[in-house]
């Protein structure tokens, strides 16, 4: 690249950047970014007091070890700072947080509450996105072909197909995939998400155990999402293809391919953005039943632990993480709605 051409693209991408920061976009991004700043504050803080409104503490499983000495007990306290009042552990958690980024030690593990979080996340965050994929990769289709077809026996069965994944709760379609491992196996590996001789696999044969791990649980998290995200696809191109503009475009004479994909699925599409915004925000807690039947070492087993234990710096962290999902999700689908069609102001949604 010469000298010129150099000057040219710093030039080029200056310009962008320019017109980025000063565009409505980064305006809408930094106002969302402060308003969830707020939200996070409020949620911590609700969250703090509700969890101390629980009877007990950690503690109080100690005190029923008849090995652990009143002296001990009395030293863990002051240790984690249960002897102070709630207002002053929520406010030196908080600042520990703004000033180090330390979200506190865990009661039960004696271990820093962020690296236990990052141990477990990518394990979660790889099932619960592969269920993401798989779900809409099914749904959006077969929503489709079920309007298309409106009333024929294609959409019956799609219906059919519909109405039975939605009544299937979660933990129903995990046991029923839990007994069909147990019949096939060992077809189908169940726990954790590699096999005893991972460490000895190429690198391809890796991905390919652990995907094959995937399997089950993925289809456990997808079954209930499917169903639900069929009818909604079904029903808004439905709403759309008896709009007058859609009956003009086929009085012309366009391809009914055309009609489908190009001008009503368009238009269809934006309240499914909307929706994968909290799909993105119901990833975490969503992973938490299949992880704990197929005994993936994901965030689900870790949370319910530190849950009953009471452990609650940990499970401060997991809230303030799920409702950091949520704000990133909502924040993610606006930017998507804008991209999608254009005639959408951001000023508006904000």
């Amino acid at each position: 690249m010469t000298t010129s051409s150099k000057q040219s693209w710093l030039e080029s991408s200056t310009d962008r950047l320019t017109a980025f920061l000063g565009s409505e976009t980064f305006s809408y991004i930094i106002k969302r970014v402060l308003q969830a700043l707020l939200t996070l504050l409020l949620a911590s803080a609700l969250s703090f007091v509700v969890i101390q409104l629980a009877p007990g503490d950690y503690l109080d499983t100690l005190r029923e070890n008849p090995k652990i000495s009143p002296e001990r007990i009395e030293q863990l306290k002051q240790q984690f700072g249960l002897d102070r009042p709630w207002h002053e552990q929520y406010f030196r958690w908080l600042w520990q947080i703004v000033t180090q980024g330390n979200f506190g030690t865990s009661f039960v593990y004696q271990r820093s509450v962020a690296s236990l979080l990052w141990e477990r996340v990518p394990a979660t965050l790889l099932l619960a996105l592969s269920s993401l994929v798989l779900t809409w990769a099914i749904a959006i289709p077969m929503g489709i072909v079920g309007a298309v077809n409106q009333n024929r026996w294609s959409d019956r069965v799609l219906r059919v197909i519909s109405y039975t994944g939605q009544g299937f709760p979660s933990f129903i379609t995990a046991l029923l995939l839990l007994i069909l491992a147990q019949n096939t196996s060992p077809l189908f590996p169940v726990g954790d998400m590699t096999s005893i001789d991972h460490a000895d696999l190429t690198p391809l044969g890796k991905i390919v155990d652990i995907g094959w791990h995937m399997i089950l649980p993925t289809i456990a998290l997808s079954v209930t999402s499917f169903a639900g995200l069929q009818r909604i696809t079904r029903g808004e191109l439905l709403d759309v293809l008896r709009q007058d503009y859609i009956q003009t475009a086929r009085a012309k004479g366009l391809p009914e391919n055309k009609v489908i994909y190009v001008h009503a699925l368009r238009n269809a599409i934006n309240p499914l953005i909307t929706l994968l915004g909290f799909e993105f925000a119901s990833l975490l807690s969503g992973a938490f039943i299949a992880e704990f039947f197929f005994n993936w070492p994901g965030l689900g087993r870790l949370i319910l632990q530190a849950v009953t234990a009471q452990d609650l710096y940990l499970v401060m962290a997991s809230l303030m993480m799920g409702a950091v999902m949520l704000i990133v999700g909502n924040l993610l689908a606006d930017l998507l709605l804008k991209i999608v069609d254009p005639r959408i102001k951001l000023s508006d949604a904000g």
